[in-house]
């Protein structure tokens, strides 16, 4: 029986299943065997293979914006208008068949955007370019989901369960468990918050599917069965979504006001370029970039190339390193002006987290 096989007879045997306490143990085993079948499909031992032609996209910029969708919503139209980038639209479906990159300078950022090749339903199991639309996916900092707004509910449940079945995990954070394999000892299991999805017999059975028998697990939020999955299989990759919600000229002022109501959502047409601010403005909220400014001793901040900086990487340390590795050599302190700090200028350590727009002049070590 083949991969693709197994996977549909777990799936069938889920569905048929009833969700109570007596069958909870049951179907957390059935939804391991998935997450590790579904491994094997997508990341194929053995030789060859790769990417596929036009798919791998060498990384430029600070970040990496990828265009999923299906067919035909207007994606190659929007990176056209956005970049300046020719990606081929038509009115039929399957028009772009690879990876095409393009640039988009934002708030002195330069950011790198992906029109991927519309996908398809069973994408996650390998139909089509799917697997290979989605690895792409897996190494962007913010994926824009566009939708036809004429249906955007149905298909964007489609995608969302296209990308979880790849291991891609929209507007979530990774479950605070602590997990450590060990060589001897059993199963320890210790949790500082109620669990209620989770027990040490289901644990040890979950662990036991991987051949997992010695490991230290601490639960620090209330778990469930696929959290635990998700920390185990640690090939998780967590990404923000913004839903682009295109052919807005097709609608009514009434059915605008429902649209704009769904989170995470920004209503456009790319046709006609409607609010492509709020698309921007968007953006640039859910990457958290922070711009720093530089300023030689002597002289006004250079406000024309500003240093971008991930919000999760923006310590001085950050900003020298990208800069030059050879700075903090001879560093010795930064004075800082801007919201990081309580004055201006401030004398701060390689430590201190810089704040977007900060401005930042780095003093040398005397003698260097």
């Amino acid at each position: 029986m083949s991969v693709f096989e197994k996977i549909k007879e777990i799936e069938a045997e889920m569905a048929r299943t009833q969700k109570n306490k007596a069958t909870a143990n049951h179907l957390g085993l059935l939804k391991a065997k998935l997450a590790k079948l579904r491994r094997e499909l997508l990341t194929p031992t053995g030789g060859g293979g790769g990417g596929g032609v036009g798919f791998d996209v060498a990384k430029t910029g600070v970040a990496r914006v990828g265009f999923i969708g299906f067919p035909s919503v207007g994606k190659s139209t929007l990176m056209s208008k956005l970049t300046g980038t020719f990606s081929a639209a038509a009115a039929y479906e399957f028009t772009t068949l690879t990876t095409v990159p393009g640039v988009i300078q934002y708030k002195g950022a330069k950011i790198q955007i992906l029109d991927l090749p519309g996908i398809i339903e069973g994408a996650k199991d390998g139909k089509g370019r799917g697997r290979q639309v989605i690895a792409v996916a897996r190494t962007c900092s913010l994926i824009f989901i566009v939708l036809d707004v004429l249906k955007p509910l149905t298909h964007k449940h489609l995608i969302e369960k296209e990308l979880e079945g790849f291991g891609i995990r929209l507007n979530k954070q990774p479950p605070n468990i602590v997990f450590r394999k060990k060589e001897k000892g059993g199963i320890a299991m210790s949790a500082s918050v109620t669990l209620n999805h989770l027990d040490l017999d289901m644990v040890k059975s979950l662990l036991s599917e991987y051949k997992i028998h010695n490991a230290d697990v601490r639960f620090n939020c209330d778990a469930t069965v696929d959290d635990l999955i998700d920390v185990i299989e640690g090939n998780r990759i967590y990404i923000p979504p913004i839903y682009v919600l295109n052919k807005i000229d097709q609608l009514s002022i009434e059915e605008l006001d429902i649209v704009y109501r769904i989170p995470h959502a920004v209503p456009i047409s790319a046709h006609h370029e409607w609010n492509f601010d709020d698309l921007l403005a968007m953006m640039w909220e859910y990457l958290a970039l922070v711009r720093v400014y530089t300023k030689l001793k002597g002289k006004l901040p250079d406000y024309s190339a500003p240093v971008v900086l991930k919000g999760t990487a923006c310590t001085v340390e950050d900003f020298c390193n990208s800069i030059h590795k050879a700075i903090l050599e001879n560093f010795s302190h930064a004075l800082v002006w801007g919201s990081s700090v309580k004055h201006n200028p401030q004398k701060v350590g390689k430590d201190h987290v810089l704040h977007d727009e900060d401005v930042v002049s780095i003093v040398k070590r005397i003698g260097t």
